[in-house]
Protein backbone atom coordinates (compact mmCIF):
# COMPACT_ATOMS: atom_id res chain seq x y z
CA UNK A 1 0.00 0.00 0.00
CA UNK A 2 0.87 3.19 -1.25
CA UNK A 3 0.12 6.52 1.22
CA UNK A 4 -0.02 10.10 0.10
CA UNK A 5 -1.03 13.14 2.35
CA UNK A 6 -3.32 16.26 1.38
CA UNK A 7 -1.58 19.16 3.60
CA UNK A 8 -4.40 21.63 4.16
CA UNK A 9 -3.62 22.28 8.47
CA UNK A 10 -6.70 20.77 10.46
CA UNK A 11 -7.92 19.55 7.34
CA UNK A 12 -5.10 17.36 6.53
CA UNK A 13 -6.02 13.64 4.93
CA UNK A 14 -4.58 10.77 3.86
CA UNK A 15 -4.80 9.20 0.48
CA UNK A 16 -4.28 5.28 0.78
CA UNK A 17 -3.50 3.49 -2.81
CA UNK A 18 -3.22 -0.59 -2.84
CA UNK A 19 -4.41 -3.90 -4.14
CA UNK A 20 -6.99 -5.47 -2.06
CA UNK A 21 -7.41 -2.74 0.43
CA UNK A 22 -11.04 -2.62 0.73
CA UNK A 23 -10.32 -6.02 2.89
CA UNK A 24 -8.32 -4.14 5.06
CA UNK A 25 -11.10 -4.10 7.60
CA UNK A 26 -9.01 -2.98 10.60
CA UNK A 27 -7.53 0.57 8.49
CA UNK A 28 -10.82 1.55 7.46
CA UNK A 29 -12.76 0.44 10.87
CA UNK A 30 -10.47 2.39 12.55
CA UNK A 31 -10.79 5.49 10.73
CA UNK A 32 -14.75 5.71 11.44
CA UNK A 33 -13.26 6.05 15.68
CA UNK A 34 -15.93 3.63 16.80
CA UNK A 35 -18.45 6.44 15.33
CA UNK A 36 -22.06 5.59 13.54
CA UNK A 37 -21.05 5.18 9.22
CA UNK A 38 -23.77 5.39 6.79
CA UNK A 39 -22.28 3.63 3.55
CA UNK A 40 -23.71 5.34 0.28
CA UNK A 41 -23.54 3.83 -3.29
CA UNK A 42 -25.59 3.18 -6.35
CA UNK A 43 -27.14 0.44 -8.05
CA UNK A 44 -24.53 -0.33 -10.13
CA UNK A 45 -21.54 -0.52 -7.78
CA UNK A 46 -24.04 -2.03 -5.28
CA UNK A 47 -24.05 -5.06 -7.13
CA UNK A 48 -20.46 -5.40 -7.09
CA UNK A 49 -19.75 -4.34 -3.53
CA UNK A 50 -22.39 -3.21 -0.91
CA UNK A 51 -22.87 -6.34 0.92
CA UNK A 52 -19.58 -7.64 1.23
CA UNK A 53 -17.83 -4.31 2.16
CA UNK A 54 -21.02 -3.44 4.57
CA UNK A 55 -20.20 -6.58 6.06
CA UNK A 56 -16.60 -6.43 6.64
CA UNK A 57 -16.85 -3.01 7.84
CA UNK A 58 -19.77 -3.52 10.57
CA UNK A 59 -22.80 -1.61 8.78
CA UNK A 60 -26.24 -2.61 8.86
CA UNK A 61 -28.42 -2.90 6.50
CA UNK A 62 -30.73 -0.21 8.06
CA UNK A 63 -27.45 2.21 6.78
CA UNK A 64 -26.94 1.66 3.99
CA UNK A 65 -28.23 3.52 0.93
CA UNK A 66 -28.38 2.88 -2.80
CA UNK A 67 -28.91 5.82 -5.27
CA UNK A 68 -29.49 5.19 -9.53
CA UNK A 69 -26.58 5.62 -11.17
CA UNK A 70 -25.33 7.58 -13.59
CA UNK A 71 -24.67 11.48 -14.67
CA UNK A 72 -28.33 12.20 -15.31
CA UNK A 73 -29.69 11.65 -11.37
CA UNK A 74 -26.32 13.98 -10.03
CA UNK A 75 -29.45 16.42 -9.65
CA UNK A 76 -31.46 17.82 -6.15
CA UNK A 77 -33.59 15.21 -6.51
CA UNK A 78 -30.83 13.05 -5.37
CA UNK A 79 -29.50 15.20 -3.37
CA UNK A 80 -32.41 15.57 -1.50
CA UNK A 81 -33.37 11.41 -1.22
CA UNK A 82 -29.66 11.72 0.25
CA UNK A 83 -31.06 14.47 3.07
CA UNK A 84 -34.63 11.97 3.74
CA UNK A 85 -32.65 9.28 4.42
CA UNK A 86 -30.41 10.75 7.08
CA UNK A 87 -33.10 13.00 8.23
CA UNK A 88 -35.20 9.62 8.56
CA UNK A 89 -32.89 7.48 10.14
CA UNK A 90 -31.85 10.22 12.63
CA UNK A 91 -28.26 10.52 12.12
CA UNK A 92 -26.28 13.43 13.90
CA UNK A 93 -23.78 15.18 13.94
CA UNK A 94 -20.57 12.84 14.78
CA UNK A 95 -22.53 10.75 11.64
CA UNK A 96 -19.93 9.24 8.88
CA UNK A 97 -20.88 9.18 5.49
CA UNK A 98 -18.93 6.84 3.36
CA UNK A 99 -18.99 7.32 -0.61
CA UNK A 100 -18.59 4.48 -2.32
CA UNK A 101 -18.42 4.72 -6.01
CA UNK A 102 -17.90 6.69 -8.75
CA UNK A 103 -17.64 10.54 -9.44
CA UNK A 104 -21.19 11.15 -9.50
CA UNK A 105 -21.37 9.33 -6.00
CA UNK A 106 -18.37 10.86 -4.42
CA UNK A 107 -19.80 14.83 -5.76
CA UNK A 108 -23.41 14.12 -4.12
CA UNK A 109 -22.28 12.48 -1.12
CA UNK A 110 -19.78 14.93 -0.25
CA UNK A 111 -21.70 17.85 -1.00
CA UNK A 112 -24.45 16.61 1.40
CA UNK A 113 -22.01 16.13 4.13
CA UNK A 114 -21.05 19.50 3.86
CA UNK A 115 -24.32 20.64 3.70
CA UNK A 116 -26.13 18.02 6.55
CA UNK A 117 -26.40 19.62 10.08
CA UNK A 118 -23.90 22.54 8.61
CA UNK A 119 -21.31 19.72 8.00
CA UNK A 120 -20.21 16.33 8.68
CA UNK A 121 -17.16 14.27 8.18
CA UNK A 122 -17.23 11.35 4.96
CA UNK A 123 -14.85 9.02 3.56
CA UNK A 124 -14.68 8.51 -0.28
CA UNK A 125 -13.80 5.37 -1.26
CA UNK A 126 -13.74 5.79 -5.06
CA UNK A 127 -14.22 2.38 -7.42
CA UNK A 128 -13.73 4.09 -10.85
CA UNK A 129 -10.00 5.24 -12.42
CA UNK A 130 -11.58 8.74 -12.90
CA UNK A 131 -12.48 9.06 -8.83
CA UNK A 132 -9.67 7.53 -8.36
CA UNK A 133 -7.02 9.80 -9.77
CA UNK A 134 -9.18 13.02 -9.63
CA UNK A 135 -12.85 13.57 -8.23
CA UNK A 136 -12.03 11.87 -4.84
CA UNK A 137 -9.48 13.88 -4.15
CA UNK A 138 -9.44 17.30 -3.52
CA UNK A 139 -12.87 18.62 -1.58
CA UNK A 140 -14.60 19.65 -4.25
CA UNK A 141 -18.33 18.41 -4.21
CA UNK A 142 -21.49 19.43 -6.18
CA UNK A 143 -24.36 18.55 -8.49
CA UNK A 144 -25.58 19.70 -11.77
CA UNK A 145 -27.95 21.90 -12.75
CA UNK A 146 -29.77 21.71 -16.55
CA UNK A 147 -27.90 24.96 -16.96
CA UNK A 148 -24.30 23.91 -16.40
CA UNK A 149 -21.93 21.07 -14.54
CA UNK A 150 -21.29 21.37 -11.14
CA UNK A 151 -23.31 24.67 -11.00
CA UNK A 152 -24.53 24.15 -7.38
CA UNK A 153 -21.75 22.62 -4.32
CA UNK A 154 -19.03 23.14 -1.79
CA UNK A 155 -15.14 22.27 -1.38
CA UNK A 156 -15.44 20.00 1.71
CA UNK A 157 -13.01 17.48 2.32
CA UNK A 158 -12.75 13.88 2.79
CA UNK A 159 -11.72 12.54 5.99
CA UNK A 160 -10.19 10.03 3.89
CA UNK A 161 -9.51 8.63 0.66
CA UNK A 162 -9.10 4.68 -0.05
CA UNK A 163 -7.99 4.13 -3.57
CA UNK A 164 -8.34 -0.13 -3.75
CA UNK A 165 -7.22 -0.88 -7.71
CA UNK A 166 -9.06 -4.43 -8.11
CA UNK A 167 -12.36 -2.30 -8.14
CA UNK A 168 -11.38 -1.51 -11.32
CA UNK A 169 -11.31 -5.21 -12.72
CA UNK A 170 -14.84 -4.39 -12.82
CA UNK A 171 -15.41 -1.32 -15.02
CA UNK A 172 -15.75 -1.86 -18.70
CA UNK A 173 -13.52 -0.42 -21.47
CA UNK A 174 -15.04 2.56 -21.79
CA UNK A 175 -14.77 3.55 -18.43
CA UNK A 176 -10.98 3.03 -18.60
CA UNK A 177 -10.47 5.34 -20.90
CA UNK A 178 -12.66 8.39 -19.22
CA UNK A 179 -10.27 7.82 -16.22
CA UNK A 180 -6.98 7.70 -18.59
CA UNK A 181 -8.41 11.45 -20.25
CA UNK A 182 -7.75 12.91 -16.34
CA UNK A 183 -4.09 10.79 -15.88
CA UNK A 184 -2.99 12.35 -19.36
CA UNK A 185 -4.10 15.61 -18.23
CA UNK A 186 -1.74 15.54 -15.09
CA UNK A 187 0.96 14.62 -17.68
CA UNK A 188 0.19 18.05 -20.15
CA UNK A 189 -0.12 20.60 -17.15
CA UNK A 190 2.97 20.03 -14.73
CA UNK A 191 4.49 16.37 -15.42
CA UNK A 192 6.10 15.94 -18.52
CA UNK A 193 7.98 12.85 -17.22
CA UNK A 194 4.85 11.45 -16.41
CA UNK A 195 2.95 11.66 -19.89
CA UNK A 196 6.40 9.89 -21.04
CA UNK A 197 5.42 7.17 -19.07
CA UNK A 198 1.90 7.22 -20.37
CA UNK A 199 3.48 6.57 -23.86
CA UNK A 200 5.14 3.77 -23.04
CA UNK A 201 2.87 1.79 -20.68
CA UNK A 202 -0.52 2.85 -21.88
CA UNK A 203 -1.11 -0.65 -22.71
CA UNK A 204 -0.47 -1.72 -19.65
CA UNK A 205 -3.10 0.37 -17.64
CA UNK A 206 -5.77 -0.74 -20.14
CA UNK A 207 -4.57 -3.91 -19.55
CA UNK A 208 -5.28 -3.53 -15.78
CA UNK A 209 -2.08 -4.36 -14.28
CA UNK A 210 -1.78 -3.63 -10.95
CA UNK A 211 1.72 -2.32 -10.52
CA UNK A 212 1.41 0.43 -13.51
CA UNK A 213 -2.70 1.23 -12.17
CA UNK A 214 -1.27 2.31 -8.61
CA UNK A 215 1.75 4.21 -10.27
CA UNK A 216 -0.42 6.45 -12.85
CA UNK A 217 -2.92 6.87 -9.48
CA UNK A 218 -0.05 7.75 -7.48
CA UNK A 219 1.57 10.18 -9.62
CA UNK A 220 -1.57 11.88 -10.32
CA UNK A 221 -2.53 12.12 -6.58
CA UNK A 222 0.87 13.48 -5.75
CA UNK A 223 0.37 16.18 -8.64
CA UNK A 224 -3.18 16.84 -7.77
CA UNK A 225 -2.47 16.61 -3.49
CA UNK A 226 0.81 19.69 -4.48
CA UNK A 227 -1.59 21.60 -5.98
CA UNK A 228 -4.75 21.44 -3.77
CA UNK A 229 -1.88 22.07 -0.56
CA UNK A 230 -1.41 25.10 -2.25
CA UNK A 231 -4.51 26.70 -3.10
CA UNK A 232 -7.30 24.58 -1.63
CA UNK A 233 -10.67 27.06 -2.96
CA UNK A 234 -9.38 27.77 -6.62
CA UNK A 235 -8.31 31.28 -6.03
CA UNK A 236 -5.06 30.82 -8.42
CA UNK A 237 -2.93 28.14 -9.37
CA UNK A 238 -5.75 25.41 -8.58
CA UNK A 239 -7.53 26.40 -11.91
CA UNK A 240 -4.56 24.93 -13.84
CA UNK A 241 -6.82 21.04 -13.08
CA UNK A 242 -9.34 22.51 -15.18
CA UNK A 243 -7.44 21.70 -18.79
CA UNK A 244 -10.03 20.94 -21.36
CA UNK A 245 -12.90 21.09 -18.53
CA UNK A 246 -14.34 24.47 -19.98
CA UNK A 247 -14.76 22.80 -23.10
CA UNK A 248 -15.71 19.49 -22.16
CA UNK A 249 -18.42 20.79 -19.29
CA UNK A 250 -20.42 22.60 -22.17
CA UNK A 251 -20.29 19.43 -24.15
CA UNK A 252 -21.85 17.33 -21.50
CA UNK A 253 -24.26 20.04 -20.48
CA UNK A 254 -25.27 20.49 -24.22
CA UNK A 255 -25.78 17.02 -24.45
CA UNK A 256 -27.84 16.75 -21.26
CA UNK A 257 -25.46 14.57 -19.07
CA UNK A 258 -26.46 11.43 -21.09
CA UNK A 259 -24.47 10.44 -24.01
CA UNK A 260 -20.76 11.50 -22.87
CA UNK A 261 -19.06 10.50 -19.74
CA UNK A 262 -17.05 13.17 -18.65
CA UNK A 263 -13.83 11.80 -19.13
CA UNK A 264 -14.42 11.42 -22.50
CA UNK A 265 -15.74 15.12 -22.92
CA UNK A 266 -12.69 16.57 -20.53
CA UNK A 267 -10.44 13.98 -23.52
CA UNK A 268 -11.77 16.12 -26.42
CA UNK A 269 -11.93 19.26 -24.52
CA UNK A 270 -8.12 18.53 -23.73
CA UNK A 271 -7.61 18.51 -27.70
CA UNK A 272 -9.68 21.92 -28.11
CA UNK A 273 -7.33 23.29 -25.75
CA UNK A 274 -4.31 22.05 -27.64
CA UNK A 275 -5.33 24.22 -30.57
CA UNK A 276 -6.44 27.12 -28.45
CA UNK A 277 -2.76 26.82 -27.52
CA UNK A 278 -1.22 26.65 -30.90
CA UNK A 279 -3.09 29.88 -31.42
CA UNK A 280 -2.00 31.89 -28.18
CA UNK A 281 1.37 30.36 -27.67
CA UNK A 282 2.07 29.10 -30.33
CA UNK A 283 2.36 25.45 -29.06
CA UNK A 284 4.46 23.28 -31.68
CA UNK A 285 2.50 21.65 -34.18
CA UNK A 286 4.80 18.18 -32.84
CA UNK A 287 3.63 18.50 -29.29
CA UNK A 288 -0.10 18.72 -30.13
CA UNK A 289 0.29 15.33 -32.49
CA UNK A 290 1.74 13.76 -29.71
CA UNK A 291 -0.44 14.32 -27.40
CA UNK A 292 -3.61 13.42 -30.17
CA UNK A 293 -2.17 10.12 -30.65
CA UNK A 294 -1.83 9.44 -26.91
CA UNK A 295 -5.73 10.42 -26.82
CA UNK A 296 -6.39 8.60 -29.48
CA UNK A 297 -4.81 5.09 -28.19
CA UNK A 298 -6.92 5.83 -25.21
CA UNK A 299 -10.05 5.88 -27.35
CA UNK A 300 -10.91 9.22 -26.26
CA UNK A 301 -13.27 11.18 -28.92
CA UNK A 302 -11.71 13.08 -31.17
CA UNK A 303 -14.99 15.24 -32.85
CA UNK A 304 -17.99 16.96 -31.07
CA UNK A 305 -21.34 15.70 -30.88
CA UNK A 306 -23.33 15.37 -34.33
CA UNK A 307 -25.36 19.20 -34.56
CA UNK A 308 -23.12 20.45 -32.06
CA UNK A 309 -23.83 24.79 -32.45
CA UNK A 310 -20.51 26.88 -31.81
CA UNK A 311 -23.09 29.70 -30.85
CA UNK A 312 -24.81 27.42 -28.21
CA UNK A 313 -21.38 26.36 -26.76
CA UNK A 314 -19.78 29.56 -26.29
CA UNK A 315 -22.93 30.64 -24.55
CA UNK A 316 -22.27 26.86 -22.04
CA UNK A 317 -19.13 28.11 -21.57
CA UNK A 318 -19.36 31.75 -20.64
CA UNK A 319 -22.42 29.99 -18.03
CA UNK A 320 -19.20 28.08 -16.98
CA UNK A 321 -17.76 28.70 -13.00
CA UNK A 322 -14.74 30.08 -14.25
CA UNK A 323 -15.90 32.88 -15.92
CA UNK A 324 -14.80 35.82 -13.98
CA UNK A 325 -17.07 39.05 -13.83
CA UNK A 326 -17.75 38.38 -17.82
CA UNK A 327 -14.17 37.16 -18.78
CA UNK A 328 -13.54 33.57 -19.75
CA UNK A 329 -11.12 31.73 -18.20
CA UNK A 330 -9.17 29.15 -20.41
CA UNK A 331 -5.96 26.62 -19.46
CA UNK A 332 -3.43 26.61 -22.28
CA UNK A 333 -0.17 25.24 -22.35
CA UNK A 334 3.02 26.86 -23.48
CA UNK A 335 4.71 23.95 -23.74
CA UNK A 336 3.86 20.04 -22.78
CA UNK A 337 4.17 19.84 -18.78
CA UNK A 338 3.17 23.95 -18.15
CA UNK A 339 0.19 25.00 -17.57
CA UNK A 340 -1.27 28.54 -17.89
CA UNK A 341 -4.27 30.39 -16.74
CA UNK A 342 -5.52 32.40 -19.89
CA UNK A 343 -7.83 35.15 -19.26
CA UNK A 344 -6.94 36.96 -22.77
CA UNK A 345 -9.37 34.53 -24.83
CA UNK A 346 -11.35 36.11 -27.49
CA UNK A 347 -14.89 35.15 -28.22
CA UNK A 348 -14.00 34.59 -31.94
CA UNK A 349 -10.63 32.02 -31.04
CA UNK A 350 -13.17 30.19 -29.19
CA UNK A 351 -15.74 29.69 -32.11
CA UNK A 352 -12.81 29.10 -34.36
CA UNK A 353 -11.61 26.23 -32.39
CA UNK A 354 -14.88 24.94 -31.71
CA UNK A 355 -15.65 25.31 -35.56
CA UNK A 356 -12.59 22.99 -36.38
CA UNK A 357 -13.81 20.14 -34.43
CA UNK A 358 -17.41 20.04 -35.90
Amino acid sequence: MRTLSVDLDERSYPIHIGSGLLSDQERITSCLDNRRAVLITDDTVATHYLQPLAKNWGIPSADQLVLPAGETNKNLATLSSIFDFLLEKKCDRKTILIALGGGVVGDMVGFAAACYQRGIEFIQVPTTLLAQVDSSVGGKTGINHPAGKNMIGAFHQPKAVFIDTDTLTTLPPREISAGLAEVIKYGLISDAELLAWLEDNLERLQGLEADALAHAIERSCATKAAVVSSDETEQGRRAILNLGHTFGHAVETATGYQSWLHGEAVGLGMRMALNLSATVHALPADQIKRVNNLLDRAGLPARLPPASSPDELLKLIYADKKTDAGTLTFITLDTIGNAVINRDITDEQVLQVIRQFL
